[in-house]
């Protein structure tokens, strides 16, 4: 018989020829590096045979689907471990996960760091056993009767859940199995660049009222170079924890009176309308216009624009006076009452309306997470109500701008999703047709690359989203822009046409930098708390040498101030080494140190943050170079 292979050429081989044939008949290399393979696509089991005419893709550990399978085949391996070192515990799921695996067990106690070590040191153990992996198909009724013997409750109730009739598989490795719909590495041995890294706990089917159980979660990686490296990336990554820098550097606070909603202290306040006046400095320059709209409003608001029928469960309620209000998790539908107010021409689109109001979602406080995933934040959020001629002019626009401002922060590696229309949603099938043709003409006219994100559109339009990746090479999802002719249909919105006709808008709903909160938890992370001088709360610091040297320290510190400049001084009786220790931790980009030379010359010794000492340079001198820095958005001192 004859496969296809993914050049597109044909290949002959045996009759019941499995992956593993197909491999050792390309060659040894190959034969011996695969670990699955997929067939028309689908991922499968090395030892699983190939259809007569089927596309052959051999699946080799450094490729994605080789990686998943890699993670999938470790936590197979980590699960018999725990019950080799402690009987009785029950495996519950183990699936995989961005970079690595985890698996919900359940015990009688909580898992400890030692025992995570046991547990590893079991797992190498295991892999050199080499033992083999391979796929069984049981009934139903074995499936259960055997876990049901075992004591394994949880994975009886998997079963019993699993809809329909048919046979289910099983993958055994030596005398251990588990349920599993596969496919896993051909054996233990190809399993050893592996790290377990913490144990937390987790209610079974992520229901509170359920028991709780323990989730232990691990990495792999096709070798020990890229385990390695992973491990660095994730050290480095806790050293950059924004909520570690965010109490360190007094930037915000979380009060227990208002879970997931953030305080910004006097500097991170900086920080925030920093980052407000820099979106501001584009909206005057692009013909934007700012409005404020009220935080609450009747739901019959939300049950008009649709979010009360598909957006309802991540929104707060209350009730007043008998009518029913909520506080507004998206603006669009006040700047849709700005719109509404007057009749408009066409002459008078594209109107662009600029809201930085702050919205309130409801979070579960599972997954709530510092900066990054709160409650209440604002957005750098903007409504353009459009003409259909003017959709792709001011889609390519935006698109323009999110360039220039990502740039701004060191953002050049930026991946485009276009995500199409998800199962709840409103508006016909015409109005998305049209929609998401719309979004992907501007972007194959831009000549941008994209991914299709089926199913992931917002409820009322499809939409683009904007990942970015940070210094540690870490993905963010930061701006979106959505094209949405729904909610215009409900609210009959209107304009008149060079017709004399009434003809409907289109709304863009489009945000960059996102959620402002979780922007600055991405940047306090990707500068690791060290930031452009621009955004720095404390811009300049002055250490005067000894208290003889304050009176100049604070004449220094006026005419930096003067100057529009954020400074402070250290007077402190600590010595100079120690106030540039401390200068050092708190990020400062410059330190100005002053003594009798300086005081004499009228100059400052300069140290900046990024490298040691620069010498002596006049104020002037100094005020100027900083200044340039700051008003060009520089991203080097």
């Amino acid at each position: 018989m004859q496969v296809e292979l993914p050049d597109g050429s044909k290949k002959d081989v045996p009759d019941n020829a499995t992956v593993a044939d197909v491999a050792a008949s390309i060659g040894k290399r190959l034969a011996k590096d695969a670990i699955a393979g997929k067939v028309n696509g689908r991922v499968v089991d090395v030892y699983a045979k190939v259809p007569n005419g089927a596309k052959i893709e051999i699946v080799t550990p450094k490729s994605d689907a080789g990686l998943d399978t890699i993670r999938h085949s470790t936590a197979h391996l980590m699960a018999m471990a725990v019950q080799e070192l402690f009987p009785g515990t029950q495996v519950t799921i183990g699936p995989v996960i961005e970079n690595g695996f985890y698996y919900d067990f359940g015990t009688d106690r909580p898992f400890t760091d030692e025992d995570l070590r046991r547990i590893e040191e079991k797992m190498a153990e295991i892999s050199k056993r080499d033992l083999p992996i391979r796929r069984e198909e049981w009934s139903r009724d074995k499936a259960i009767e055997t876990f049901d013997k075992l004591g394994e409750k949880y994975k009886v109730e998997i079963i019993k859940a699993i809809p329909g009739d048919e046979t289910l598989s099983v993958y055994r490795q030596g005398e251990w199995f588990d349920l599993c719909r596969g496919p896993h590495v051909p054996s233990t041995g190809r399993l050893g660049a592996f790290k377990l890294t913490s144990v937390a706990g987790a209610y079974w089917r992520g229901d509170e009222r359920n028991a709780m159980l323990q989730r232990i979660y691990g990495t792999a990686w096709s070798d020990a170079k890229e385990l390695q490296e992973y491990l660095h990336r994730m050290e480095e990554a806790r050293a950059r924890d924004h909520r570690k820098l965010g109490k360190e550097l007094d930037l915000v606070y979380f009060s227990h009176y208002a879970p997931a909603m953030p305080i910004f202290l006097p500097k991170g306040a900086i920080i925030y309308n920093e980052l407000l006046d820099f979106v501001r400095s584009f909206y005057r320059r692009d013909g934007y216009q700012e409005v404020v709209t009220p935080l609450i409003w009747d739901t019959e608001l939300f049950r008009v624009s649709g979010h009360y029928d598909n957006y309802k469960e991540n929104m707060f309620f209350t009730e007043v006076e008998e009518r029913e209000y909520a506080p507004k998790p998206m603006n669009c539908p006040g700047d849709i009452q700005i719109y509404a107010m007057e009749r408009h021409s066409y002459r008078d689109l594209p109107i662009r309306l600029a809201n930085f109001s702050r919205l309130h979602r409801y979070e579960r406080s599972g997954v709530t997470h510092g900066l990054t995933r709160v409650r209440a934040f604002a957005q750098d959020d903007a409504h353009l109500f459009v003409t259909p001629e003017q959709i792709q002019p001011e889609i390519e626009r935006e698109l323009n701008l999110i360039k220039e401002m990502y740039d701004v922060f060191g953002f050049s590696d930026v991946k485009i999703n276009l995500s199409t229309r998800p199962p709840k949603r409103i508006g016909t099938d015409a109005m998305w047709d049209a929609a998401e043709s719309a979004l992907e003409q501007a972007l194959k006219k831009k000549g941008v690359p994209y991914q299709i994100n089926a199913g992931d559109g917002a409820f009322y339009g499809p939409k683009l989203d904007f990942n970015v990746t940070d210094v540690i090479g870490r993905p963010w999802q930061l701006g979106t822009v959505q094209l949405d002719y729904g909610q215009p249909e409900r609210f009959k919105l209107t304009y008149i046409g060079a017709d004399n006709a009434e003809h409907r808008p289109v709304m863009i709903h489009r945000a960059i930098l996102g959620s402002l909160e979780r922007f600055i938890g991405i940047i306090i992370e990707h500068f690791a708390g060290a930031f452009p001088v621009w955004l720095a709360p404390v811009q300049a610091i002055v250490l005067p040498l000894s208290e003889k040297f304050v009176d100049y320290a604070n004449q220094t510190a006026a005419r930096l101030s003067q100057s529009g400049l954020r400074v402070e001084i250290d007077g402190s009786n600590e010595k100079l080494g120690a106030k540039i220790r401390d200068a050092q931790l708190k990020k400062i980009p410059y330190m100005l140190i002053v003594g009798e030379k300086e005081a004499s010359a009228g100059t400052v010794s300069l140290r900046k943050r990024s490298g040691g000492d620069q010498g002596s340079i006049s104020l002037d001198q100094f005020i100027s170079e900083a200044r340039e820095r700051i008003s060009s958005r520089s991203l080097t001192l």
